[in-house]
């Protein structure tokens, strides 16, 4: 879709001029909140015009997730390859949960507005802002069954996830990056465990009484 440039001084277009209004909609998010948050102040900040961010989008709602996709997408996240699934979770979950703790810390505090205006749930959030999974645990887990670490038919989805979700629950609960003790918690004794339950099970294994 083209983009009108916002004004003849500045005469920013396309993904220039979008981006400007997202880093300004991000701001007034982590500075006001969701509900402080207004097209006039994006507008403002942006230096443009309310229509402009009308064009684009026309309800609070879609702007502040947008500017939330936009600031996750401006920060990726390198996948470690380490060439073991236990050594590939313990960088992942580091490295996710030291460059995602800020982002944890704004939802928390600053999307209360948001889920009290549109009764849409943090998971529901969550999935339109990311789809059902990320790219982090699908190449990881699709290496590990590469190398023969893991059965993806077998492993229930949930177990499949189950470290990232454990993840985001600790950012939102306590504000600050996970500890070494709560990955190797996670990683050590809850999922690898269970992935060898459902693979033995799946490989015909009787589970004990």
């Amino acid at each position: 879709m083209d983009l009108e440039a916002d004004g003849p001084s500045t005469r920013r277009r396309g993904p220039e001029l979008e981006a400007a209004l997202l880093d300004a909609a991000w701001d007034e998010l982590t500075e006001k909140g969701y509900s402080g948050l207004t097209f006039d102040a994006v507008a403002e900040r942006a230096h443009t015009s309310r229509p402009v961010i009308y064009r684009r989008w026309s309800e609070r709602e879609s702007l502040v997730l947008a500017a939330i996709r936009h600031h996750y997408d401006a920060e990726p996240i390198d996948i470690p390859d380490t060439g073991s699934l236990r050594g590939d979770l313990y960088a992942l979950l580091r490295l996710a949960s030291d460059r995602r703790a800020d982002m944890a810390v704004m939802i928390s505090a600053q999307l209360a507005g948001l889920f009290s205006e549109t009764g849409m749930s943090l998971g529901t959030a969550r999935e339109r802002l990311l789809g059902q999974g990320t790219i982090w645990d699908t190449v990881i887990l699709t290496r590990a069954q590469e190398r023969g670490e893991i059965d993806l038919d077998a492993v229930p989805a949930r177990v499949q996830s189950l470290p990232f979700d454990l993840m985001r629950h600790e950012l939102l609960m306590t504000h600050e990056p996970v500890s070494d003790e709560f990955i190797a918690t996670v990683v050590d004794e809850m999922f690898l465990p269970l992935v060898a339950h459902h693979m033995d099970y799946g490989n015909g294994v009787v589970p004990p009484d």
